[in-house]
């Protein structure tokens, strides 16, 4: 990849992270204050979910991470040796992990009756992408896998 390429990926990681930040400091206090307003009945649940959902944040920001580490060795030519291997890995468990505590936490909305169709449906969204960025980053892990083993063993043909 070209270097400007790489630049606009970083960068778009570091806009994505400022983004959810803010919005988990800013946004995310303020609308369950003002839910919790509104539909007192549910007001008991104004701290779980902010809690589940800060704690949804720690894989996420993980993830985040390890991309901005895979595209740094994408950038300095290490794209085949074991590191991003091991990155993108990383990246898929932190997927899979997004999308059980989700879920995970739309079954606890299911149970005490305040899953509201609009909410479920951006919990169903935020789950398929998961899975969706899961089975990509598995499926580059083995790519990037299976060419390493190729690399190598023309590495010791030669």
């Amino acid at each position: 990849m070209q270097r400007g390429t790489t630049l606009l990926l970083k960068i778009v990681i570091y806009l994505i992270a400022v983004m959810v930040f803010t919005l988990f400091i800013f946004w995310l206090p303020s609308l369950a204050n003002d839910t919790a307003e509104m539909f007192p009945e549910f007001s008991y649940l104004q701290f779980p979910v902010l809690i589940g959902l800060y704690v949804i944040g720690i894989p996420f920001y993980f993830a985040l991470y390890k991309a901005l580490k895979l595209i740094t060795l994408i950038d300095n030519n290490n794209a085949f040796s074991d590191l991003p291997v091991n990155a993108l890995k990383k990246i898929k468990y932190c997927a899979i992990t997004i999308s059980i505590l989700y879920a995970l936490g739309a079954t606890f909305l299911l149970t005490q009756n305040a899953l509201h169709p609009g909410i479920a449906i951006i919990v169903l969204t935020i789950i398929f992408s998961s899975v969706v960025i899961a089975v990509f980053a598995m499926v580059l892990q083995k790519l990037l896998k299976s060419a390493l083993d190729i690399k190598s063993e023309n590495d010791l043909t030669v």
